[in-house]
């Protein structure tokens, strides 16, 4: 009996253990011992919440799942896009039939999750390259958004991006680039795009350097000056974008978003810590991300909001085509347009992208947790378990 009890309170308080103490007396038991007296009542399945980082009032950050992006559903809620490339890339996006009819986006019988740009087209001056675009369903403020993939998108005149875009009038709900490079760069560029008045700060902790024009750090966001350049950092590594990341079998890209900043992570394939392996991320234990925003200079609620993911592969345009005269590339980058043979690397190959939602949990608190996922207090499950262990005790 005692048995039947222990399995009941499992039941009620789940995985409560993870973040309070329970009392010793419970601390060696097999709590699924006895569990065939509930008959065929099968275990439900649960998402272990995360105990990892604090709050400066002492609340326990949780890191709950809350969507993921894999396998032969990856595709379902996100939508094609078909217009006009806002960056004036020489590419046409094409919609979600001719994507798989063309082998342009697909899915491997191992789930991984492939999105090219067209490599088997011959094509005359000046004809625009098929390719794809696509943007979820689902918007999202703030999060933690964790990318794994065993390639990203390079070649001379390629110009890939896996980003988020705020709803409504560009740029006034920001954007932010979390991978994205032009050509055969070896360093990702992680980039924010806002209205005017967001600005980085320059002594931010992370690994990056500060992107410049004529030698001068960008430290203003906004998307209206410089030619659009945003405030961007350049990451270190030279395995973060290109032949060198591919060549490593990819890695993760992780974006952890919240009121107190937006921060950037990149971990090549031997180096991706064992917590988001596990699905359990502990950003509190990467080190410094790569590139970070503060709101020491700019208020992350009032400049970012309802953001869709986006993932792109584009052509020349205002980046890659600008800058191919400098690129080391041949020719121009129509000439380069028109062989497919120049475009066999620009592929994305997705294992997964996933996204979890912040909880707070305060330890002195009996109702601190965000409503999404409520952990009863341990009280309570005592009390419930109690009851209806006396129930079943009378009815047996």
């Amino acid at each position: 009996m005692l048995k039947l009890r222990h399995a009941i309170i499992y039941l009620l308080c789940g995985h409560l253990s993870e973040t309070m103490a329970f009392p010793t007396i419970l601390s060696d038991i097999d709590w699924k011992a006895g569990v065939e007296l509930l008959g065929n009542f099968k275990w439900p399945k649960t998402t272990l919440p995360t105990k990892r980082e604090t709050t400066p009032n002492g609340s326990t950050i949780l890191w709950i799942i809350q969507d993921t992006y894999e396998g032969s559903t990856f595709f379902d809620t996100f939508n094609f896009y078909t217009g006009a490339d806002p960056t004036n890339g020489l590419v046409t996006f094409v919609d979600q039939q001719t994507a798989f009819n063309d082998g342009l986006a697909s899915i491997t019988s191992n789930n991984k999750v492939i999105m090219r740009g067209d490599n088997t087209t011959q094509l005359a001056y000046g004809v625009n390259r098929n390719s794809v675009r696509i943007t979820s369903q689902a918007e999202y403020n703030m999060g933690l958004f964790i990318l794994d993939l065993d390639m990203a998108p390079w070649g001379c005149g390629v110009w890939p991006a896996f980003w988020t875009l705020g709803s409504g009038t560009w740029p006034y709900n920001g954007e932010i680039d979390i991978i994205e490079g032009v050509h055969d760069n070896e360093h990702n560029q992680v980039t924010w795009h806002t209205a005017p008045g967001c600005n980085l700060t320059q002594n931010t902790n992370f690994t990056g350097t500060i992107v410049q024009t004529n030698y001068t750090d960008n430290l203003q966001c906004n998307a209206f000056i410089n030619n659009n350049a945003g405030c961007g950092v350049t990451e270190w590594s030279q395995a973060s974008y290109g032949p060198l990341f591919d060549e490593a079998n990819g890695g993760v890209f992780a974006m952890n978003w919240d009121e107190n900043g937006i921060a950037v992570w990149s971990f090549y394939r031997a180096t991706v810590p064992l917590d988001i392996t596990q699905g359990r991320p502990d950003p509190s234990n990467w080190g410094e991300p790569v590139a970070a925003l503060s709101t020491q200079s700019c208020n992350i609620t009032n400049y970012f909001a309802n953001h869709s993911i986006v993932f792109d592969i584009t052509f020349c345009g205002d980046w890659a085509g600008n800058s191919y005269a400098t690129s080391g590339c041949p020719g121009t980058c129509e000439d380069i347009l028109m062989d497919p043979a120049n475009f066999v690397n620009a592929s994305w190959i997705i294992n997964s992208l996933s996204v979890y939602k912040q909880s707070l949990l305060n330890i002195g608190s009996t109702s601190s947790v965000t409503p999404t996922h409520p952990i009863v207090n341990l009280k309570t499950c005592w009390i419930i378990s109690t009851v209806i262990f006396l129930h079943v005790l009378v009815s047996l």
